[in-house]
């Protein structure tokens, strides 16, 4: 029964922090005085033999010397000492053996702090000193020296009790240590989710987690914002809509290599957007693989390379500009040598041989040539312009003056539009007038059947003054729009490209914007953006 009542008292304080908190025993002074109260408990429930009392007071002294140290096993022994008086005589034995164990398990500690022995460990070490101890009071004081097996059965009962409350505590100790683990990785597992969510859920990139057998596992939030797919289920079909036909065979090739290589491969592949615009992606595929080495899933992270391509196609243009300057350099000046030699000679020859049959045909070639280098030259070569304020509608004006007998001719009417009178831009005259020259003119070139030139002036709320050309002529190709403004670029028969490229080159110089809309057999649109003139802004530039 004491047994009982004692493995149940060591459980209670255990199972009541298990529903409060689960902190580890730090405490001493009250763990001293709750085994106190055990172990009164425990001598209230003694057995009495002979005059003699007998009970299993000293286990919670021994696990509190063990667990708590010497200042909750004194108050514990106290406890003990004070019923055991009060509920019997022979205070003398009593007195002495406490205060032999009292003092012995106080220089056992000191020892086993020391040595650092675990909690379990001392408890049996100071049970045998108490065992020591308890035949040694025996025999000082001749207590039942006749009856050896009830001492033993004694000893053994108040060991037993040890024993158990330390295999109690122990289990329990190592019971909260596992749950407070178990918290803590729940708690590390809840914030690494959080994390990896965060990310995922907050990325540009577009992450899919895939099996070998292509199912889909995930597929990550920024499909919704990037390419404008929302809910979309875990099935390969989902995927196959988004990879472009185009590249389905390269995703699917890359995806058996990597099964059989084992190794991360990335590939450059198009997705196709809600809207149906197809947007390059660079993505790079990780296999994860299991215990046995085999790879249980693909992840692959896609990261939008759109301007990258866009920064790659200027430094390519940039540097075929670079090339055209040079190469267009040293031609014009060999060509114009030769050029001006032929020319003289072709007048001097016609004077003596009026009736040169292609004569006029032969100047008309050489003066295109000669256009020709020049335009070469003008792009080529550093020009040191003065800007000065210039009125748009003037230029514009002085444009049309000269461009209007070739317009008659060709049955074209100028139309003119313009909401205000004073539109102030900072520029070199004579290359704005450029620019209206070389669009104008191709309006009227692509403009076989005549028709009207529109040409409408306004100022916008952005502070920029917005110039539109729109022509009634063949149109351009949606897919041929890009590529206006480069270099050798043209549509025309004879043409050469280098009068719109060096359009561009005069806008981006003035931070302007020049945008082309066109429809074949209805006619072209060109709107051009200048920075309205700010005194601020006057400068020279090279």
């Amino acid at each position: 029964m004491n047994l009982s009542i004692f493995s149940l008292l060591v459980s209670i304080p255990f199972i009541i922090r298990s529903f409060i908190h689960s902190k580890p025993l730090k405490h001493p002074l009250w763990g001293g005085l709750y085994a106190g109260i055990v172990s009164v408990i425990l001598v209230l429930l003694a057995v009495k033999q002979q005059g003699y009392v007998y009970d299993i007071r000293y286990s919670p002294v021994i696990l509190m010397f063990a667990y708590l140290g010497p200042i909750p096993g004194i108050i514990t022994g106290l406890f003990a000492l004070s019923v055991r008086l009060l509920s019997s005589g022979n205070w003398m034995p009593a007195i002495e053996g406490w205060t032999f164990i009292m003092l012995a398990f106080s220089v056992l500690h000191v020892y086993f702090s020391r040595r650092q022995l675990p909690p379990f460990k001392r408890s049996i070490i100071f049970s045998g000193a108490y065992i020591v101890l308890y035949a040694c009071v025996v025999l000082t004081f001749r207590i039942m020296v006749n009856e050896p097996l009830f001492h033993l059965q004694y000893v053994c009962f108040v060991i037993l009790g040890v024993l158990l409350g330390g295999l109690l505590i122990e289990s329990h100790e190592r019971l909260r240590r596992t749950v407070a683990e178990r918290n803590e990785m729940e708690l590390s597992l809840r914030e690494s989710e959080y994390q990896y969510r965060l990310i995922a859920e907050n990325t540009s990139d577009l992450i899919v987690v895939m099996d070998p057998d292509h199912s889909i596992r995930y597929f990550s939030p920024s499909h919704s914002f990037v390419l404008g797919y929302s809910g979309l289920t875990l099935n390969r079909a989902e995927l196959d809509r988004i990879i472009s036909t185009e590249d389905a065979k390269v995703f699917n090739q890359t995806v058996k290599k990597l099964l059989e290589q084992k190794n991360s491969l990335s590939m450059e592949i198009r997705f196709r957007h809600l809207d149906g615009r197809l947007i390059p992606f660079d993505s790079l595929c990780k296999p994860v693989e299991g215990k046995d080495g085999r790879i249980e899933h693909i992840v692959i992270i896609s990261r939008d390379i759109s301007e990258r391509k866009k920064a790659e196609e200027f430094l390519l243009q940039s540097e075929k500009l670079s090339i055209v300057g040079e190469l267009a350099a040293g031609v014009a000046h060999e060509i114009r040598n030769p050029l001006t030699t032929l020319k003289g000679f072709l007048q001097l020859y016609k004077i003596e041989n009026p009736s040169l049959k292609y004569g006029d045909l032969l100047r008309d070639e050489l003066e295109r040539i000669e256009i020709i280098t020049s335009e070469l030259l003008s792009m080529a070569k550093p020009q040191a312009a003065m800007y000065t304020v210039a009125n748009v509608k003037d230029v514009i004006e002085q444009t049309l003056e000269f461009l209007t007998p070739q317009a008659l001719l060709n049955n074209i009417e100028f139309v003119r539009r313009y909401e205000g009178d004073y539109f102030p831009v900072a520029c070199a005259k004579h290359q704005l007038k450029q620019v209206f020259l070389n669009i104008l003119k191709n309006a009227i070139e692509s403009m076989a059947n005549g028709g009207e030139i529109q040409i409408r002036i306004q100022m916008e709320s952005a502070g920029d003054c917005l110039i539109v050309i729109r022509d009634q002529g063949c149109g351009i190709p949606e897919e041929h729009l890009p590529r206006l403004g480069q270099p050798f670029y043209s549509l025309k028969e004879k043409g050469t490209g280098l009068g719109l490229m060096i359009s561009h080159k005069i806008i981006k110089q003035y931070h302007g914007r020049i945008v082309y809309d066109s429809k074949v057999d209805i006619g072209t649109k060109i709107e051009i953006r200048l920075p309205v003139y700010n005194p601020s802004q006057e400068r020279t530039v090279q």
